[in-house]
């Protein structure tokens, strides 16, 4: 039996993962869909003071009080930054990590610093002062199915933007676990992850894979994810 722990991406909540948890459950492992604070079931938490070191907590939490070790630790999007802090905090207890379309932040970086400057400029720039970031559409991610992009806009919320500001501080902790894997979403395009895949590439230390999906590859192409997912786990 594996034990999995999957971080969502900004605006997103655990319910995002849904179509992986379930198939990965019933064949016997352990899942956990922590929701970050301020977003999901957990939006009424939403605060100014919210930032990355809060959302690494939160998973650190849970890790800490369910007593869990070799864990495949896999994080979506903006959860790259969070599943490496995590990984920063507990080295011995993770088994794999999975960065999921994610950002892989080297040590100092934060979300920001990783953004290409069109983006960046509309989502930081121009919103100036202001605390939270409104979601984008799922159309924009490149959900593909209409039905899906529906059941995701109904869900995503605001995302404190002190999170995305916020740098990270950590020792490489992908160097000290058994495996690293980057899964990159080829249907996503422009995409951020573009270059970090490209780059990943050319390290043998990581299984770089591409995957005909938007952005949510948990939405658009679960039986593939739980397929990458059981692999990390072996």
């Amino acid at each position: 039996m594996a034990t999995f722990v999957l971080v969502h991406g900004a605006w997103h909540g655990g319910w995002c993962w849904r179509r992986v948890a379930e198939p990965l459950r019933r064949q016997g492992h352990q899942v956990f869909t922590p929701t970050l604070t301020g977003v999901g079931e957990r939006a009424h938490l939403l605060a100014p003071m919210i930032d990355l070191v809060t959302h690494v907590r939160d998973v650190v939490a849970v890790i800490e009080t369910e007593e869990l070790n070799k864990i495949v630790l896999c994080g979506h999007s903006y959860g790259g930054m969070v599943i490496t802090g995590v990984a920063d905090t507990f080295p011995s207890r993770i088994d794999a990590l999975v960065y999921l379309d994610a950002f892989v932040p080297e040590p100092g970086q934060s979300m920001v610093d990783l953004l290409p400057p069109a983006r960046r400029k509309a989502l930081v720039d121009d919103l100036g002062g202001e605390w939270m970031m409104p979601s984008p559409s799922a159309a924009f991610f490149k959900v593909r199915k209409p039905e899906d992009q529906a059941w995701i806009d109904r869900r995503t919320v605001p995302h404190p933007a002190a999170t995305i500001r916020q740098g990270l501080l950590h020792k490489r902790p992908w160097e000290r676990v058994r495996k690293r894997v980057f899964v990159e979403a080829e249907a996503y395009a422009p995409s951020a992850f573009t270059p970090i895949a490209a780059r990943l590439r050319t390290d043998p230390a990581w299984d770089v894979l591409a995957v005909p999906s938007g952005h949510d590859v948990m939405v658009d192409e679960p039986e593939r994810l739980v397929q990458i997912l059981l692999a990390a786990s072996q």
